[in-house]
């Protein structure tokens, strides 16, 4: 089956779902915005308003060292529309300054027009595409 459209689905997606475990195998979900970077999905931490500074989602992925990413389409008119990319693997937090993070934040920067004039500049995180799962409504080896 040609898996081609999961990179293109990649570029265009703008939200996924985040899922760490924490110490007490609590599962988290987060929405979040990402890019790709050199095979690695990574994110920020912006200057949306949170609860707290110290992100559990940040704990959970330093402490595990690992996390989930499900992004996905849906479409209520036309379900042939229908698709999903699962990523697992490693994760990382850097702090905004690290080289890794100023990378990251530049390939967030220029996916998402709300990050232009005010940049993240909180910790960064980065998942390895260790393990993609994808599916999609519309088979593509036609």
């Amino acid at each position: 089956m040609d898996e081609r459209w999961v990179d293109d689905a990649l570029s265009i997606a703008r939200v996924a779902r985040l899922g760490t475990v924490g110490p007490d195998n609590t599962i988290r979900l987060v929405p979040v915005c990402f890019a790709i970077v050199d095979g690695w999905l990574v994110s920020a931490v912006d200057h949306k308003p949170k609860r707290t500074g110290q992100l559990r989602r940040l704990d959970d992925m330093i402490a595990t060292g690992t996390a989930t990413v499900l992004i996905d389409h849906y479409d209520d008119e036309d379900w042939s529309n229908l698709w999903w990319v699962r990523i697992h693997g490693r994760a990382m937090v850097h702090a905004a300054d690290d080289p890794t993070a100023v990378t990251a934040i530049a390939a967030l920067v220029a996916k998402y027009a709300q990050y232009r004039d005010r940049p993240p500049s909180g910790s960064v995180y980065r998942i390895a595409i260790d393990e993609i799962r994808s599916w999609r409504s519309t088979p593509t080896d036609k």
